[in-house]
């Protein structure tokens, strides 16, 4: 099934159904914008991201990874001009009092009470969350939940350069939460409160930065390759003008088909010496760059790649979404590309009330993880119903030990989820 006949509520419901998302707090009666993943969630977040780092930092040469922390100095934010421009339009209904982002509704009707020209002059509603530092709440203990990643980057950005002295053009890599309080979290887990991004901080010589731009634009065509996302929902959108962000240069959103639209999935953005200079500005702390020659001392411009893991992972279970038709019957599953999919093999004996069947699976079993890891034990059921559970949750094959396994030849019967065939295999083949 293509990837704009799917809906929101199909994912979000499979997604709860079978442990991938559930609404934050939800035995409380949730908390909005929140959402817990469960097992196989987990599993499909980690995998996204452990692929990122091994693409982008484990088999670069010229990328570093950092890890800063999430409360930081309230400078870094007022240098970064978040304090003063991190906004959001935000409208109120004078009839019922909610509260809406502006550029998100139709303001001549409110969406909650339905009364008609109810909504005053809009208002900027700064997104950070505000938090204070230690036992005292006063201006000087003020500190914020991090709104993205970036800012850990850059202001380590002269201690990475002290320590490892790396050449240009490098990048600094960044995995972690951020925080937003948005007007209108929506769009299941798309727009949130707290999400976890992915980010670059790549810095060049200003006279190098359109190569290294064209550079990035390829890698993440086959970032999103990888994710098994097809070519041709992805989209290039040139960011022109006043639509830019006030630090970047120049900017492409590579939107993605999601079900309800064509929507941001990852940002690209050359964000010149904007952040750079700021924290020089601000610290007095010199941000310049001296080439190993000796012959330029500049400070350097940065590349951003900006990738958020939430919508990396919305995007690949929506191009995963997918019905068929098996013996007559209605299938659902997610065809998740194999080094994504969160369980790798399912193994069952056929029947669960033989011992020698079972005894001889848990063998199997416990070999296949030990090699492979994400492996599933499942004999609940019978075999059909097995194989439906496993194709939903996007388990790539099945291995089923029969009374062959034991009496004849000591293969198993593996099942291939895309094409439902079964073949047999020698056990010994599953564990290369």
């Amino acid at each position: 099934m293509s990837s704009n006949k799917v809906t929101l509520e199909d994912i979000a419901s499979l997604c709860k159904r079978r442990g991938f998302v559930y609404q934050g707090s939800e035995v409380y009666g949730g908390l909005s914008g929140t959402w817990d993943y469960g097992p196989l969630g987990v599993a499909l977040k980690r995998n996204i991201m452990q692929l990122w780092w091994k693409m982008f930092v484990d088999d670069r040469d010229d990328m570093y990874g950092i890890d800063a922390a999430i409360l930081m100095n309230q400078k870094v934010w007022q240098a970064s001009g978040h304090v003063d421009t991190f906004t959001d339009p935000l409208v109120e209904c004078s009839n019922c009092k909610a509260r809406f982002r502006e550029d998100q509704i139709d303001t001549s009707k409110c969406p909650t009470c339905g009364k008609v020209g109810t909504f005053g002059k809009a208002r900027a509603f700064n997104m950070m969350f505000k938090t204070n530092v230690g036992p005292v709440a006063d201006e000087s203990s003020i500190s914020y939940l991090r709104p993205e990643t970036a800012q850990g980057i850059f202001t380590n950005f002269k201690n990475v350069v002290d320590t490892l002295y790396p050449d240009l053009p490098f990048g600094l890599a960044q995995q972690g939460k951020a925080f937003r309080n948005e007007i209108s979290p929506r769009d299941f887990v798309f727009r949130s409160r707290e999400f976890e991004q992915m980010e670059i901080e790549y810095f060049v010589n200003p006279k190098d930065w359109e190569a290294s731009f064209d550079m990035w634009v390829k890698l993440i065509h086959e970032w999103c390759d990888q994710l098994g996302l097809p070519k041709d929902s992805i989209h290039e959108l040139e960011v022109e003008g006043d639509d830019r962000a006030h630090y970047s240069k120049r900017t492409i959103d590579f939107e993605f088909d999601f079900p309800h639209g064509r929507k941001e999935l990852l940002g690209l953005a050359y964000r010149t010496d904007f952040d750079l200079m700021n924290i020089q500005n601000n610290s007095g702390k010199s941000m310049d760059y001296r080439t190993k020659d000796g012959a330029e001392v500049f400070v350097p411009h940065v590349i951003e790649p900006s990738f958020g893991v939430e919508r990396a992972l919305m995007a690949v279970l929506v191009a995963a979404y997918t019905e068929d038709e098996v013996n007559g019957e209605k299938r659902v599953y997610f065809k998740l590309p194999v080094h994504l999919a969160p369980i790798k093999y399912c193994v069952s004996p056929l029947l669960k009330n033989k011992p020698e069947l079972v005894a001889r699976a848990r063998e199997v079993y416990a070999a296949l993880k030990k090699k492979h890891g994400a492996v599933m034990w499942d004999d609940n059921g019978n075999i059909g119903k097995r194989y439906r559970r496993q194709d939903e949750i996007g388990t790539p094959y099945c291995v089923v030990i029969d009374f062959d396994t034991i009496e004849k030849d000591g293969t198993v019967t593996l099942r291939d989820r895309d094409t439902t065939q079964q073949t047999r295999v020698k056990i010994e083949d599953l564990l290369t």
